[in-house]
């Protein structure tokens, strides 16, 4: 068995070796995502018990839905930085991608004011479905949108969008009530206001809506060091948090000055 300290070496050779950003990441293939995503329990010394396993994200049940980025109505959000949320919201997708995890993405009306979809997200996740809707605001009030949650059989759902008071809240609301598990990614969302921001994660977390972070989500999805596709997962490290590829940077530079 590994030592911890050889562990370690491994873990940042593969952190160091993934966090060239300015390369462009390849995704894997949705049948290869789904082969590494195996080992996010495979990989752990010790298995967790059913309870233990379910107080976490499982991705093998998670579906991903992504809810009004639209240009038009980031010109509304004040409660985050847009770039932030664009920036958190491509992560987002590239860690289904990775993981093998379906994922929907939507608009009410992209023809509007609401303007449309972040021409980043698309390319982000090329086996993303869209599925238009026909101006329902609430996207769990669209009949096909609906169905195509349900077809993938997936009973978790990761939702994130603009704005989190409606886009977000609405369908978590309504899914939560049909027996969903329903995690709120908040900082791949915005709103109008902080103080709607607040209030909808409060709405929701009284309902048992689940709020989280895009590094939350990463973690969870990832879950072990100990898989074959450790050093992609690093690489998404590195892109949602740059300030963790510095550290490791500024690391390997001291051990490199210290031989």
């Amino acid at each position: 068995m590994k030592s911890i300290k050889q562990l370690g070496k491994s873990f940042l050779a593969l952190v160091a070796g993934a966090s060239i950003l300015m390369q462009p990441m390849v995704l894997p293939t949705l049948a290869q995502a789904q082969e590494a995503n195996d080992f996010h329990l495979k990989g752990l010394s010790h298995k967790p018990s059913e309870a233990a396993n379910a107080a976490l994200l499982d991705p093998n049940d998670a579906v991903f839905l992504f809810l009004d980025h639209q240009t038009g109505l980031f010109q509304t959000v004040n409660d985050i930085s847009v770039s932030e949320l664009r920036a958190n919201t491509v992560a987002l997708a590239k860690i289904a991608e990775q993981a093998g995890i379906p994922i929907i993405y939507t608009a009410s009306e992209p023809d509007g004011p609401n303007g449309p979809i972040m021409e980043e997200l698309p390319a982000a996740m090329p086996s993303a479905q869209y599925v238009p809707r026909q101006g329902e605001v609430s996207s769990w009030d669209n009949a096909d949108f609906v169905k195509a949650v349900k077809s993938t059989g997936k009973k978790t759902l990761v939702i994130s969008g603009v704005w989190t008071s409606v886009c977000v809240a609405f369908p978590a609301l309504q899914a939560k009530a049909e027996g969903y598990k329903v995690y709120a990614v908040m900082d791949a969302s915005g709103d109008v206001s902080k103080m709607a921001s607040d209030a909808a994660r409060e709405r929701m977390s009284a309902a048992g809506i689940i709020p989280v972070t895009t590094n939350t989500i990463l973690s969870e999805t990832h879950r072990t060091w100990n898989r074959p596709d450790a050093a992609k997962w690093g690489g998404l490290y590195s892109e949602l948090v740059p300030e963790y590829r510095a550290a490791v940077e500024s690391y390997n530079r001291a051990q490199e000055a210290a031989k």
